[in-house]
């Protein structure tokens, strides 16, 4: 199984906003185990675009800040399981949610939208 998270190379932590994050972290898993990571340049802003990439790569789990409920319904699309409101190292994070203790929400937490004119009905489908 492969996990991305948003991802800021310079302080390690968790990218707060899904549709601009520049690099995810991808980590391979396996029993459980975190066996390799890799950073990989995110390819493009936009939900749609994010969203195919995660599919391109085998996502099925994706760790974030704030999303909106444009990027959940293209996540949905491929079967990806949302884990956001997320915040601090982005290591930490996938351990916990390997333990079973990470505390996050699957329903859209982006609070940027409408301040920027973005409504769902204008997402990069």
């Amino acid at each position: 199984m492969k996990i991305a998270v948003t991802y800021d190379e310079d302080s390690e932590q968790i990218f707060q906003h899904f549709g601009h994050t520049e690099t995810l972290k991808i980590y391979k898993v396996e029993n459980n185990e975190i066996v390799s990571t890799e950073i990989l340049s995110a390819e493009g802003h936009g939900h749609s675009v994010m969203a195919d990439f995660l599919n391109d790569v085998d996502a099925k789990v994706l760790i974030c800040g704030g999303i909106g409920p444009c990027a959940i319904s293209a996540l949905q699309e491929y079967g990806i399981v949302l884990c956001a409101g997320i915040s601090g190292k982005a290591d930490e994070a996938v351990k916990s949610f390997l333990a079973g203790t990470l505390d996050y929400q699957s329903e859209a937490n982006c609070s940027h939208h409408g301040e920027h004119g973005h409504t769902c009905g204008s997402c990069h489908h």
